[in-house]
């Protein structure tokens, strides 16, 4: 049975690339990759999945919420190549481990593991669930040289809690950080708590 790979990591940890590269490489070997990803992620073109070094590729098929992936869609493909899965739907990421098992075809998701305010985004959470291998994709700190693991907001310049979970953006809205870099810019008081 083929495998669904969870790879993820902060703002700027090259993911796109990866992507992009993978694919890359599939094709070269003269094998049939599809590139998805969610509607809701049109920050390059409502098709283009881009990486900030400037790789980009148009997508195969973009996902909404209530989207139902079709066996037919994925007929003859040797690997589902997804972006931004942070945004897809727990039901979605199902479907997706479905096609793994019937299909015997491989996916392989990569996204962030949590907002600005350290949450989980659901997509993610279900990728963390039912990933049958899970890879880190690293970067260091905007501040230090620790090994970033949050997504710091930033309005003009200056870090903040506010705003809606999902709100596209790139650098000019948030920088990767580590733990002690995003205390000492942050109040921490209420970010275990329940969201209201």
């Amino acid at each position: 049975m083929a495998k669904l790979y969870w790879r993820y990591g902060t703002m700027d940890s090259a993911k796109t690339l990866n992507l992009l590269a993978v694919a890359h490489n599939y094709k070269k070997q003269g094998k049939r990759v599809a590139l998805v990803k969610p509607r809701l992620d049109d920050r390059f073109g409502a098709r283009d999945i881009a990486s900030r070094s400037g790789l980009r590729a148009e997508a195969d098929m973009l996902l909404e919420p209530d989207s139902r992936l079709a066996d037919a869609d994925f007929a003859e493909l040797d690997c589902v190549l997804v972006d931004e899965a942070q945004f897809l739907t727990p039901g979605l990421v199902d479907q997706l481990r479905r096609i793994t098992r019937e299909l015997d075809l491989p996916v392989i998701c990569y996204g962030l593991r949590t907002d600005f305010r350290t949450r989980l985004f659901p997509g993610a959470r279900r990728l963390f669930e039912v990933a049958d291998r899970i890879e880190e994709v690293k970067v260091t700190c905007q501040f230090c040289n620790r090994k970033a693991i949050f997504n710091m907001r930033q309005v003009g310049g200056e870090p903040t809690l506010s705003g809606d979970q999902i709100q596209l953006g790139g650098d000019e809205s948030y920088v990767p950080v580590c733990y002690a870099c995003f205390a000492d810019r942050l109040p921490l008081e209420g970010l275990g708590d329940d969201p209201p």
